[in-house]
């Protein structure tokens, strides 16, 4: 019988674990990884000394043995020490990954007793190496590379490999326009400035957040008084800035409009997340010309914000 007789969940039918393994692999969307930034990390001892070891976390493992094998939840409690082989003459890699063995596919741990899923030390892979190289059932940690006639691990070595199964996003498409001309930035001060009238946007950053994705863009940038050359960019907080882009205009002493843009990706600060920091757009002109920037009523700034969670 191919279609399996009684889904999931049927009072008083007894269902086989692949049944649920699927289960969980149809909920994960196929996809497997650690569940959290932070789960089964890889570091060096306090002393550093010939093991590293692993963080608490939780995870998710396709099975690569059979058609429809399924997923499996693997967790780690606590941080589990795992030991690494000193080398000799000569530099190695070793891949460290967290290894399911099910004895319904593969092997004979028993279920009852023994450990169906454990950290598991693959030696001298590529120096580049960052998936499994071969069809066993784990996912990647990190690789270790580690220099001649070493003994002693640290985290200089020690490369994350890991994936996020199903990371978090959020983002946010927030508007902003003028009610006031704003002070014009001078293009002889090559010092950035807030647009005055244009506060910005307090952004709540998730407590998930790894890195975020910024653009803004400004729709009736206002210039005048000379040709302008000068540059665009936006503070995140009182640490993180937005990449500068240029503003190249030889439009002369009549005032004109442009849409000028920014974008850049950035790496979330820990004391960032669970907090509220404030975007705002700056502009400065290069030293020597005379020429000015504003916005006003008719502006209007975009900020396109995404948050995305990773290994961290």
């Amino acid at each position: 019988m191919t279609l399996v007789p009684r889904p999931i969940l049927v009072d008083g039918a007894t269902h086989p674990a692949q049944q649920f393994r699927n289960l969980v692999s149809d909920l994960a969307r196929d996809n497997e990884g650690v569940t959290r930034g932070t789960d089964l990390k890889v570091t060096q001892l306090g002393t550093p000394g010939s093991s590293v070891q692993v963080s608490s976390g939780t995870g998710l493992v396709r099975g690569r043995y059979a058609t429809y094998q399924g997923t499996y939840a693997v967790m780690n409690v606590g941080s589990t020490n795992v030991a690494i082989a000193s080398t000799g003459g000569s530099p190695r890699s070793d891949m460290l990954i967290l290894r399911v063995e099910d004895k319904e596919y593969e092997g004979n741990i028993d279920p009852v007793t023994g450990e169906v899923n454990y950290f598991q030390v693959i030696s001298n892979v590529s120096s580049t190496a960052t998936a499994i190289p071969d069809g066993r059932t784990g996912i990647p940690l990190a690789r270790i590379d580690i220099p001649a006639s070493t003994s002693t691990i640290t985290n200089a070595m020690i490369k994350d490999i890991r994936t996020i199964a199903n990371p978090r996003r959020d983002r946010q498409q927030l508007t902003q326009s003028p009610t006031l001309l704003s002070t014009e930035i001078t293009g002889s001060t090559n010092v950035y400035s807030y647009f005055n009238t244009l506060g910005g946007w307090n952004i709540l950053v998730p407590t998930w957040a790894s890195k975020v994705k910024i653009r803004c863009d400004v729709w009736g940038t206002r210039l005048t008084t000379a040709n302008f050359f000068g540059a665009m960019r936006a503070t995140f907080g009182a640490s993180l800035i937005v990449q500068a882009t240029t503003i190249d205009d030889n439009g002369g002493s009549a005032t004109r409009r442009i849409t000028h843009g920014i974008a850049d990706t950035l790496t979330i600060p820990d004391a960032y997340r669970g907090t509220t920091q404030l975007l705002r757009l700056q502009a400065a002109g290069a030293s020597g010309n005379t020429g000015r920037v504003s916005v006003d009523p008719s502006s209007t700034a975009l900020y396109d914000v995404e948050f995305e969670e990773a290994p961290r």
